[in-house]
């Protein structure tokens, strides 16, 4: 069984006892955290649309963290213009306890 979750702008597809990174959410570790807009859950067939409509998925924080550097190098030929940039992306990283649907 498996479901199609929506947080953070991103759709993760999440099975039960599953470890998930997912943008940061506001909570402390251990906390328990409730996600409810379910896009679509499968368990023999897939349930979409108003099917899913009181669908949630439970999860337990089990740490917050960062993500690998990504650097962002701008240039421009002829002008000696360059500038190099870093960036890493903040996530939390979930454990699904529990889908119900």
């Amino acid at each position: 069984m498996y479901a199609i979750i929506a947080t953070g702008g991103r759709q993760y597809k999440v099975a039960e006892g599953e470890l998930v990174k997912v943008e940061k959410i506001n909570a402390e570790a251990g906390e328990t955290v409730t996600f409810d807009q379910v896009v679509a859950v499968s368990d023999d067939t897939l349930k979409v649309g108003e099917d899913v409509a009181n669908a949630t998925v439970t999860a337990t924080v089990v740490e917050h963290g960062r993500g690998k550097k990504v650097i962002v190098y701008k240039y421009k030929r002829k002008t000696g213009y360059h500038k190099k940039n870093g960036h890493r992306q903040a996530y939390t990283q979930v454990k699904i306890e529990k889908i119900n649907a």
